[in-house]
């Protein structure tokens, strides 16, 4: 690969690091697989080491995507759900395979600091947005590379239960 010359300097790209970050490594682990009528879905929860997602929280988050799945009508569909524990805030993203090879997904938010708060969904200005962080990527990596072997596959019933069975464990 040749590698290309800029004339610019690039002191002023790129710099949406604050002073004073310290980048931490968060822990993935794969939870019971969320089987419901009209999805299977693999269960991810996103935290730091030293401190698990709450297992109120943990509840909470599998009713809310129960319900949401019935809301947003699926159909029969494979996918996976992370949920991410970011300090004051819950990140639940619930996402699908469909076309073939695309994901879809829907994400949505919990304001721990609220006392009753709820899962609500996440909005955009523009349709620049943020999508993945570095913690998210590491399961979702691992899913593309489980979707590319199912793909591979004969995509018969042992290739669903292999797919299923294929989970990430570890930190990010």
């Amino acid at each position: 690969m040749t590698e290309t010359r800029i004339d610019a300097s690039l002191g002023r790209y790129g710099n949406v690091v604050p002073e004073g970050y310290t980048y931490s490594q968060k822990l993935v682990t794969p939870r019971d697989v969320l089987r419901l009528p009209c999805a299977y879905l693999k269960w991810y929860d996103i935290c730091p080491p030293a401190s698990e997602i709450a297992p109120e929280h943990v509840r909470e988050s599998r009713d809310f995507v129960a319900a949401e799945v019935e809301r947003l009508r699926l159909s029969d569909e494979l996918g996976f759900v992370l949920l991410h524990s970011c300090g004051p805030a819950l990140l639940l993203m619930l996402i699908t395979w469909r076309n073939t090879n695309e994901l879809w997904e829907s994400v949505y938010a919990k304001d721990l600091t609220q006392p009753g708060g709820v899962f609500t969904p996440t909005t955009f200005e523009t349709s620049h947005r943020g999508t993945y962080c570095v913690w998210e990527l590491g399961p979702i990596w691992h899913e593309r590379n489980a979707w590319m072997r199912y793909l591979s596959s004969s995509r018969d019933e042992t290739a669903k239960q292999d797919y299923i069975n294929d989970r990430f464990l570890g930190l990010v």
